[in-house]
C-alpha cells in the first residue's frame, strides 16, 4: 500500500510521463494543501520556448492562481527530480513548507545534488525529503534520454 507521499509522487510521475510523451525532459510536480492538489506542472520549455517553464514553476503558478496568493506557506511540493537553483529559489520565495523529491540531480540539483540552497540562511526554508519513489523517477528520465540518444545516433553506413 502506498503512503500518502507516494500517492502524490505518483501524480507527479504521471505528469513526468506526459512531459516525456511531448518531447520534454520528464519532470512532473504537484503542490498539495490540506490534502488537495492545488497546482500541477510539467516541463514545458520546448513547448513554450521559455527557460523558466520547469515543472515546479508551472505548478507554483497554478497554485498561486488557485489559491489567489503568492504565499504557499501551508503547501507541500512533490517533484520527480531534485529542484534546480531557479526552482529552489522560487520555492524559497513562495514559502513552501516542505519539498518532497524523487530522483537526485547530480548535474543541476540545488537541494543536495550539487549544493543545497535550503541549508543557507534564507528565511522560510522548507523541510526537505528526498528519495520518494526514486527508482521510478529515475526510470522515466533514463528511458527518455536513452530514446533521445538512439534517435540522435547517426545511421551507420554500410561499407562498400
Amino acid at each position: 500500500m502506498l503512503t500518502q507521499q507516494e500517492q502524490y509522487m505518483k501524480e507527479a510521475l504521471a505528469l513526468a510521463w506526459e512531459a516525456a510523451g511531448a518531447g520534454e525532459v520528464p519532470v512532473g510536480c504537484v503542490i498539495v494543501r490540506n490534502g488537495e492538489i492545488v497546482g500541477r506542472g510539467r516541463n514545458r520549455r520546448e513547448e513554450k520556448k521559455a527557460t523558466s517553464s520547469h515543472a515546479e514553476m508551472e505548478a507554483i503558478a497554478q497554485a498561486n492562481e488557485t489559491l489567489g496568493t503568492w504565499r504557499l506557506d501551508d503547501c507541500e511540493l512533490y517533484v520527480t527530480l531534485e529542484p534546480c537553483p531557479m526552482c529552489a529559489g522560487a520555492i524559497l520565495n513562495a514559502r513552501v513548507k516542505r519539498v518532497w523529491y524523487g530522483a537526485r540531480d547530480e548535474a543541476m540539483g540545488a537541494c543536495g545534488g550539487v549544493m543545497n540552497l535550503f541549508m543557507e540562511n534564507f528565511p522560510n526554508r522548507p523541510a526537505l525529503v528526498g528519495g520518494i519513489l526514486a527508482e521510478e523517477c529515475r526510470e522515466v528520465l533514463a528511458e527518455f534520454f536513452a530514446r533521445l540518444r538512439r534517435k540522435n545516433e547517426p545511421e551507420i553506413e554500410r561499407p562498400k
